[in-house]
Formats: structure tokens, sequence, C-alpha cells
């Protein structure tokens, strides 16, 4: 019951929202334009379709045609034929017919791939015509080609036929009604076609719209004789101003719009949209915005959009636009500078003149510009003055009458009048040549005063303070600020501001009077100026809270506590009213980009509730009461591509569903958007989850790449914003790269068992390397230990050396002092044996006389012998050779030349005697020393500067 109550309060806030929503008759609402060389395809439109998703379908002459608001896509039939009808269901099938063919679409491994359904004809049955129409009935989908009716349903298909051929199908509600050429109109009940009786009054042939009406009721309309009644008894005319123009123009198609329109497409003039009671409320053709004015198929969406499949071209129109547009396509009165209605008359001040035209705001207005005689120049101007119209122009100013003009000054250059604060009857005018004076005179209007003097400088911009100056701007030179007399007839003080008062530069510096503040408007924001310091300062506060529209160059009052603020272009309407807090709305005047005259945008206020817009070649409505609203529940954002960007481009997916990649492919692009129509800003967040630490920034980019991604699963999450204020709910797309084939389970189990091989030829290896560093150890310890036995037996060995050699030395101490002992006593010997020889000589007889010789000769030669015994050297050589080992045999080795006296001479002088001791112990003289010496020098071979002692001592 719950569930049912929710259903029927929804069906309400729809049908609330669908009813209140009033197509207006002025001017024609916005027309998006989508020709084929941005949608990539063939001229002809055929058919519209639109699915859950809100994806947009359309029957191509190249194949079916996909759009998503953002990114259009075409897919080609298998034989390349015409797609001459699309329908969808609810189960994500989109269903095309043409030639000879007729099947669905579907997603299939990521992409929309085709399936034919003609194989399931009854055998002997197949298709040799177009199929027209396509229509999904709850379990069924019914294809219509004019031979046949093919019923679509558990997979089986049956055939409906007709004796005569068949026009269109026609779904209404439930029912299914068909034309059977010069047989009236028929209903499909099952398989069967009934015929609706009296349905021959509708002609022979050309039923092509068949619409639901009020109470019941069907409206049909036919290709030439107009549109017709049927209550379902009786068929009936319907009068109404459109029938010529449906009959004139060929009606083609139909379609409901909000409940309470219907719009007809025509073959000649575009389409018509009239109210349940007939009342034309638009004519749409291509002098209005469309691009063509053959409109092949007609479809209206739940956003309140109209498509129209044209044969050139695909068009938007939305429906509840706040902005409707006139736009001058002939070139007939030129550039817009000025635009404002008054009595029932619409006036159109150009750089050619007055233009004016009749003007009805409760019915569609034919306008019919004529230009006003006498007004032909630059229009700067119009303005409503008490009741007058008056128009500021090149030659001068002029009181609009009707159809007229009267002159009330000859000043050239009618740029812009105000009133004056001060005294709200004198108005002043800024000119090419300075500012003229007016008054306000009961039961004569606006009257000319003066000119005023003492100031002659162009006044494009002007403004009163609250002292009671007037403010002046120049185009190109600064500002001036001047004081008038009593009478306001002469300027008596003149102040010029230029960058040396604070100005940011000299050219186009604007004045305007914001909530009672005079500002300045310049390129670096809006400046104030200061009494006191003389000085313009930079208004910080509401250049902050203005944003992008801090450098607005036109300022235009909209009413209480409400601005147009014109940004080189650019337009919004903001909102002073709350305090401290300003609302600026934009994004509803996007359209208006571009379109007015930059430095002469002119917005007037023709009701409460609207605008009157002056853009470049003709004039907009702005009604405050269409206010574009957002749907309460916006559309989810669609993945709609997904493409391998490594190296060449290639898709990987047409759809949001979960994928894996390989490791080597982990470069992608994702493509998304919003199935939003409307004019809006919209603008896309995204995260993915695995790869950013946080959300983007929000940005109008509605692809992404991610390139070198690691391998593993990630959740690309996405969501919009719509004209920053609505979010869309959060889409989620999955899809995970795969390991590196180096990563792979194969491969893991190759490292696995490669990593156990490893790690048990690792043990055995390590447990050997163990063994051998323990023998090493083992080893490298007995190598120690006999090293340490090695270095004590070698200190044991040095000791005993070293023991031995002391023993040895003291022994040859011992003997080299026996040997000197030994050598003394020989010397000593000689020595005593040489004095018993010399006192011998001595001796005297008892007379006193020398002994003779011959007495002493046998003692002499006794005590010679003695001497010269050679025992005694061979007892000195034994003692001499035991303390001085072979140095008689290295000496004779070396110098075999020498004599034995040679032998005895070395041996005295290695025991370093001196030759005194030798003398006695050779038995020769000192002076026989030394010739020894000598001659034992020369056979030595002794260097002069050697000592022979040191010389044999070193042997």
């Amino acid at each position: 019951m719950f569930r049912i109550l929710r259903l029927f309060l929804l069906f309400f806030l729809l049908s609330q929202y669908s009813f209140g929503t009033d197509i207006k008759s002025i001017g024609v609402p916005y027309i998006g334009n989508y020709s084929k060389a941005v949608y990539g395809a063939g001229n002809q439109n055929w058919s519209i379709a639109k699915d859950q998703q809100g994806v947009m379908y359309y029957g191509n002459a190249e194949g079916l045609l996909t759009f998503d608001g953002k990114y259009w896509q075409k897919h080609k039939m298998p034989n390349g034929q015409i797609v001459r009808s699309v329908a969808t269901d609810n189960k994500g099938k989109i269903y095309t017919g043409c030639f000879g063919e007729f099947g669905y679409w579907a997603i299939k491994d990521n992409k929309l791939i085709y399936h034919s359904l003609t194989s399931l004809l009854p055998k002997g049955s197949k298709i040799t015509d177009e199929v027209w129409k396509i229509y999904v009935d709850r379990d069924r989908v019914i294809f219509q080609s004019f031979s046949n009716i093919f019923v679509y349903q558990q997979n089986k298909i049956s055939i409906v036929s007709s004796p005569k051929s068949l026009l269109f199908l026609h779904k209404v509600n439930n029912r299914f009604f068909v034309e059977v050429l010069e047989h009236g109109l028929h209903e499909l009940v099952g398989n069967k076609l009934v015929y609706l009786p009296q349905s021959d009054q509708l002609g022979k042939q050309g039923i092509l719209s068949i619409l639901p009406y009020k109470n019941g009721g069907f409206l049909i309309g036919t290709s030439k004789n107009g549109l017709f009644i049927y209550d379902g008894k009786t068929f009936s005319p319907f009068n109404t101003p459109a029938n010529n123009f449906l009959k004139t123009y060929q009606l083609n198609n139909g379609v409901k719009l909000l409940g309470k329109y219907y719009a007809f497409g025509t073959i000649l003039n575009g389409l018509i949209i009239i109210d349940e009671n007939g009342n034309v409320v638009q004519k749409i053709n291509k002098s209005s915005g469309l691009q063509n004015n053959t409109v092949l198929s007609l479809y209206a969406d739940d956003e309140q959009n109209l498509w129209a499949g044209l044969d050139n071209g695909i068009d938007r129109i939305e429906l509840n636009s706040p902005l409707y547009f006139y736009f001058d396509k002939t070139g007939q009165f030129g550039t817009v500078y000025s635009s404002i209605i008054f009595n029932n008359k619409i006036y159109l001040g150009t750089n050619q003149g007055l233009f004016y035209s009749d003007w009805s705001p409760n019915s569609a207005p034919n306008f019919n510009f004529k230009l006003i005689s006498g007004s032909q120049g630059q229009v700067w101007e119009l303005k409503i003055i008490d009741n007058e119209l008056i128009c500021g122009h090149n030659s001068g100013t002029f009181k609009v009458l009707g159809d007229q003009i009267n002159w009330v000054s000859r000043t050239s250059g009618g740029w812009t009048i105000k009133q004056l604060n001060s005294n709200p009857n004198y108005l002043i005018q800024g000119t090419y040549v300075g500012l003229s004076l007016y008054q306000k005179i009961t039961g004569s209007g606006l009257k000319f005063v003066a000119q005023i003097s003492g100031f002659n400088a162009p006044s494009r911009f002007i403004e009163q303070d609250n002292k009671g100056d007037i403010w002046v701007g120049h185009a190109y030179k600064g500002l001036y600020k001047l004081t008038l007399n009593e009478n306001y007839s002469k300027v008596i003080s003149t102040k010029y501001f230029d960058e040396q008062n604070g100005l940011p530069g000299n050219y186009n510096i604007n004045i305007f009077n914001l909530e009672n503040r005079i500002v300045f408007s310049s390129d670096k924001g809006f400046f104030t100026y200061d009494e006191l310091s003389n000085k313009f300062t930079n208004y910080e506060v509401l250049n902050k809270k203005l944003g992008s529209f801090a450098t607005s160059n036109n300022i235009i009052k909209a009413g209480d506590k409400k601005y147009w603020f014109i940004n080189h272009g650019k337009t919004s309407l903001v909102n002073f009213s709350a305090p401290g807090k300003i609302e600026i709305d934009s994004n509803q005047f996007s359209l208006l980009d571009g379109r007015m005259v930059q430095y002469y945008e002119n917005i007037n206020k023709i009701s409460n509730s609207i605008y009157l817009i002056s853009v470049d070649d003709g004039f907009v409505i702005y009604n405050t009461q269409q206010n574009q609203a957002l749907p309460n529940k916006l559309p989810s954002v669609l993945i709609r591509r997904i493409d391998d960007i490594t190296d060449k481009y290639h898709t990987l997916s047409e759809t949001g569903s979960d994928i894996e990649l390989p490791y080597s492919r982990n470069n992608i692009r994702i493509s998304f958007a919003l199935p939003y129509y409307r004019q809006a800003k919209v603008k896309y967040q995204y995260f993915l989850d695995g790869y950013s630490k946080d959300w983007s920034d929000w940005s109008e980019a509605a692809e992404k790449d991610f390139t070198n991604l690691a391998s593993g699963s990630y959740k690309f999450k996405l969501r919009a914003k719509l004209n920053d204020s609505s979010i869309t709910d959060v889409t989620i797309f999955k899809f995970t790269i795969l390991r590196p084939w180096y990563f792979n389970n194969w491969s893991l189990l190759i490292y696995s068992i490669f990593f156990a091989v490893v790690l048990i030829m690792g043990k055995k290896i390590y447990e050997r390397k163990l063994r051998r560093d323990s023998q090493k150890i083992s080893d490298r310890l007995q190598a120690e230990q006999d090293e340490i036995l090695r270095q004590e037996a070698e200190a044991n060995e040095k000791q005993i050396i070293k023991l031995q050699t002391e023993k040895l030395q003291a022994e040859l101490a011992s003997k080299n002092r026996e040997l000197a002992n030994s050598a003394m006593t020989l010397v000593y010997k000689n020595e005593l044996l040489q004095k018993l020889s010399d006192e011998i000589t001595k001796l005297k007889d008892e007379n006193g006389k020398k002994l003779s010789d011959d007495q002493t000769r046998k003692i002499i030669k006794v005590i010679n012998d003695g001497m010269n015994d050679e025992r005694d050297w061979h007892l000195f050589e034994n003692s001499f050779n035991e303390a001085h080992e072979s140095f008689f045999k290295k000496l004779k080795a070396q110098h075999p030349d020498l004599v034995p006296n040679d032998l005895k001479l070395c041996a005295y002088l290695r025991m370093n005697m001196s030759s005194k001791e030798m003398s006695s112990l050779l038995n020769i003289s000192l002076r026989g020393v030394e010739i020894r010496r000598y001659r034992l020098r020369k056979k030595l071979e002794v260097p002069h500067d050697k000592n022979l002692t040191e010389f044999l001592m070193e042997l």
C-alpha cells in the first residue's frame, strides 16, 4: 500500500512539474543545434529514442547514433543500412529496423553488439522492405514495415498481414493504430487488424500522427487534410489556425508535450506547437533556429526537451527555457544596441536606425519590423521617462510617438540620460560634446534646456553622487568630477582623475550607482572614491564576493536590490537582498555569452517577471517565472568508454562493467558523461581508490588518463556537479590490472618450487660449507696450536742457540784469551830470549873483555832456535784456528800466493797486535814488520783507504 502511495505521489509531482510549465509565445525557446560535423554521421535522422540510463539513440542514415550529453558514437549496421526506426526497453536492449533487417543491440563482451532477429521469421517468410516503426509493449516488441507487422515475443516472431499496404503504426497509451492504405484506420487487437468505422473521413491515405487527447480522445494528424479528433466513436475535424500551416507545409509527425501541448513536424517548414485548444504557441523553422525545415522525427524526453531529427542534423529545443530568442536572420536591422517595449510596440535601436513592430504578450506575434522614417543612423539608447519614449541618437535626441519621431535636441550623440537625484525634474545627458540639460514640463513632457557650459569632453557614462557632483567617464581619459551651479547650466569646478589618483588605468573606467553608492569599474575590479584622501581604493569586499564578475564592464539595474553584471560578454544576475550576502546567477545566462555589443549592453525590465535583452542580431526575452529548475533526482554519471592508450588507442569497453587488464596494457583512458542535455555547467570529480589520496578538483574534463598503473584492484569513483550546486550520486567502475606474467600464479608456483629447491640446495651447500668451515676452523686451531708449539720450539731452540752461542762466545772469548795469553807468552818468551841474547852479547870475561863470538855462538844459536821454534807457531796456529775457524782456509782460498810468514802476520794482525809484539813473534825488527805489512797489503789488494787490520777482521 505504501509503495502504491509513493508511486502516486511521484506521478502527481511529475504531472504538476509538467503541466505547470508553459511554453511562451514570444520568440522561440533555446535551440541546440547538432550538425553532422558535430555528431559525425549521415545527414538524415529518421527516429529518436532514449533508454533508462538517459542515453539518446538516433536512427541515422549511416547507422545507429548514440549521444550521452558529451560524446557521440556511431554504430554501423552489418550491411551498412539506414536505420529507419529505433526503440529501447528496460533491459538495456536497443531495437532497430532498416531495409530487410530488424533486431536489437545489446552489450556483449563490454561492447554494443547487434543481434539480428530475422532468423526467427517463420519458415518461408522474409522481409523485403523498410522497418519504419518499433514499439516495446510489455513483453513483446512490435516491428512494422509497409507490408507487415512483426510481433517478437518469447523468442518467436509472428506476422500480422494486411491485404493492402500499411502506412505507419502508432502507439497511444496501450493501443496501436495503423492506416491500411485506401481502407481507413485500423486498430491492432492481439494479432488482428480491426477496422475503425467512419475512419474514411480522414482521407484515403496520410495518417502520420495519432496522439492522446483530453477526455480519453485522440488527436490525429494527416499529411494533407489537417487535424482530427477521435472520441472513440466518431471522427471530427479539429478547427485550429494550425490546420492551414500543416496542410500547406505537409505534416510529417507529431508528439505530445508537457501534458497539454502538441508539436507537429512538417516536411517543408519546420515544426509548429499548439495547445489543447488549437492555439498556435510556437512556429519554429530554419529562420528561427532550426538547421533544416524538414522534420523527419520528433521525440519529447523526460527533461522537457523536444528533439527533432532533421533531414540534415539534429536539434534540441528547451521547452521550459527561461530565455526565448528572436534573431534577425535576414540582416534587416543590423546590430541591436537597445530594445524596449512601449505602448504595445517593441522598438529596436540599431546601428541602422530605430525599428518597431507590434507586440502582443498573450499570443504568438508575427513580428514585422519597420524602420521609423528619419531615424536612420546609430541609436544609442531607448528610455521611458514619465510615459515618454526617448531615443538617444547619433544625430541628437528624439521623442518616439508610435511610428514617428520628434526632435528634442540636435546635440550629437545622445549616449545616456540620467535623472538628477538632487532635483528629479531635471535630467542630464552625456553626449559627444559634453553634457546636455533637460527639464520635465508638466503637460508637454521632456524639454531640452541647454548645453551645460564649461565642459565639452565626450561623456559616455554619467552619475550624480550624494553631494550633487556629476561624475563623467571618458572612454580613454580617466574620470571627471564636475560641480554645477545652482541652475545646472554651468560647470563651476572640474577635477580630473587618472592613475596618479589610484585608478588602475585611464581606459574604460565606467561609473555606476550600486545601492546608492558610486562605484567605478575597471579590468582590475571595482573601485570607490575616498573624499578625504582624494584617492581611489579597491572595493575589496565587493570584488571578493563577485568572484569572476569583479571585472565587469557594465552594471544594469534589474529591480529592487538586483543588478545585471556584464563581464566582457558574460552575464549574471546578482541579488543583494540578503544582508552581507550576494547571490550570483550566471549559469542560465551562459547562452548570452558574447551575444551582446560589448560596452553597450542593454537590458530592460518590461514587467515584474520579464526582461528584454538586446543581442547583436535581435533580442531575448527572459522570464523569471520560467526559471529552469533542476530535477529532484539527477541522472548518474555514465562510464562511456575505456580505452587502452599504451601505444595505439584501442577501445576496451563501452560500458562501466568490471574489466581485467593485462599488466602490459596498464595505461587507460576513462571517458564519462552526465546524460543531462539542457544548457548547464557540468563539472566532474573523481577518486581512484588504490591510487589517489583524495578526490580530484572539480573539472569540466570528461575523461581521465591513468598511466603505469601497478597491478591490483581499483575502484574509480565518479560524480558530477550541475551549475555548481546539485551533485549526483557516486558512480563506481571497478577494474583490475593483472599481475605481470612473471608474477602470475604459474610463475609464483615455479618461483616457489625454485625457491624450495634453492632453499634445499642452499641448506645442503650451507651444511657442506659449515662442515668445511668447521674443518677449516679445526685445522686453523690445530695449525695455530702447531704454530704455537713451533714458535715455542723455535723460542726454545733460539734460547738453546743463544745459550750455545753465548757458550761458544764464552768459549771463543776464553780461547781468544788463551790465544792472547799464548801469544803474549810467546812474545814474552821471545822478548826474554832476546834480552838474554842481548845480555850474552854483553858478557865479559874476567878480564873485562867481551866474550868472543865463538864462545856465545852456541848459546845465541840456542836462543835463536828457541825464538824461531816452529812448535810455538803450530801451537799458536792450532789455538788460532780453534778461535777463528777457517780463517786460514778462507785466506788461502782467496789469496793462494801467501807464504807462511804472510799467514803468521795476518794472524797477528787479526789479533790486533802491535808492531812491537809482531816483531818479537816474528823475530824481526819493527822496520821489517812495516815492510811485511806493506807487502801483505799489496798481496791482499787492500784499498789504500782501508785499514789492514779491519780488513782482516772482517774476513
